[in-house]
């Protein structure tokens, strides 16, 4: 069985039926990692497990590299920029960038690269994330002005 490594917020676990499946061995395979777990022995055995989720207990996950965390520990966190706070962690989105994006739900929504240079101080027991987000990154996100709306439609 193949399988990608994603990363689930608790809300997206509730009303999961689950299962406990022993790994007997494991290697990695071009973008994905194979998985063979015991008692399934067969492709046969194996479909009926085709689009499920895997997931480990909290206390069995592997630690982590420095700077490093998984995405269930940065929901619900607090995004203060310079002290001031900007919102709540929502979500976290992978992508081509570099560094994932946290999903910050404030007065707007936020995408804001998790990035080491812009980090100051993460305590994930506080579920807060102190960063020093270079200047102008939050107006990106803005919402549009009616100026700037009226502007958009007569381009249009």
């Amino acid at each position: 069985m193949r399988v990608f490594a994603l990363a689930a917020t608790p809300k997206q676990l509730e009303d999961v039926e689950r299962r406990e499946l022993k790994i007997d061995d494991a290697w990695p395979h071009k973008s994905y990692v194979v998985l063979k777990f015991a008692s399934v022995d067969s492709i046969s055995d194996a479909e009926p497990l085709v689009g499920c989720e895997l997931q480990v207990p909290q206390r069995e996950r592997a630690a982590l590299e420095a700077g490093a965390a998984y995405v269930s520990d940065l929901v619900g966190c607090a995004v203060l920029d310079r002290g001031r706070e900007v919102g709540v962690v929502k979500d976290v989105r992978f992508g081509a960038g570099e560094a994932p994006l946290l999903v910050v739900a404030g007065t707007t929504e936020y995408e804001i690269p998790y990035a080491q240079e812009f980090l100051v101080r993460v305590d994930l027991e506080l579920k807060r994330i102190e960063m020093a987000l270079p200047e102008g990154l939050l107006e990106v996100n803005a919402p549009l002005t009616d100026e700037e709306k009226k502007e958009q439609k007569q381009k249009h």
